[in-house]
């Protein structure tokens, strides 16, 4: 127990850092520096850790990092290039997923404690970071899924939109809070595990099998 909760620790701070850092990265590539002035252009967990997001990963088995402060106003194509930035998260936690699936297959094939342990850890990093990349494209702020949505929406109606999302943010988070600790435990049902963790089953099966 207490060795599968310091793995699932590892790997979703790792997780989580892949997760910041490529938002960074990508929206000073795309002309707004923010991020990279406050030092978040950075592997260093330490940058992107939020307090309480950390703690929940132990309470919850699900956590968050600190945001990534983007200004729009730097790129020159604002709805578009925030939606690109949005995605850069959840497609970085997808390509880690695929990126260190092969060597955690050799690793399984070596018989000694220290490819054991990285194998597990490889291991939960494939399964947290499908898993954080479905979770964060759920169209509800403050997800990545709301901003690239926003990018679809036509133009008359972006504002609304964005207003919509914000005034609901606190229902989402709301929900999200239920759903752990109401539904999940006490109903045996869960919509994060219909919308988020039955889909990335398949999608690491399919990982798996491209191997």
């Amino acid at each position: 127990m207490i060795y599968s909760l310091i793995l699932l620790a590892l790997t979703l701070v790792t997780a989580i850092t892949i997760h910041e850092c490529a938002h960074a990265w990508t929206a000073f590539k795309l002309g707004d520096p923010t991020a990279k002035m406050q030092g978040r252009v950075s592997l260093n967990p330490l940058r992107h850790l939020d307090p309480l997001g950390t703690l929940m990963i132990f309470i919850a088995k699900i956590g968050w990092g600190k945001p990534v402060p983007v200004n729009p106003n730097n790129f020159k194509n604002p709805i578009r290039d925030n939606a690109i930035v949005a995605a850069a998260g959840p497609l970085s936690n997808l390509l880690t997923a695929f990126i260190v699936a092969l060597p955690y297959q050799i690793l399984l094939s070596i018989n000694n404690p220290i490819a054991t342990f990285l194998s597990s850890f490889l291991g939960y990093l494939i399964m947290i970071s499908v898993v954080l990349c479905l979770f964060n494209l759920l169209p509800f702020r403050p997800l990545d899924g709301a901003s690239i949505l926003a990018f679809f929406i036509p133009r008359k109606h972006f504002f609304k939109f964005e207003k919509f999302m914000e005034d609901h943010t606190g229902h989402f988070m709301a929900f999200i809070i239920i759903d752990i600790f109401l539904l999940e435990p006490y109903l045996n049902f869960s919509f994060l595990k219909l919308l988020v963790f039955t889909p990335a089953q398949y999608i690491i099966h399919f990982i798996m099998a491209g191997i």
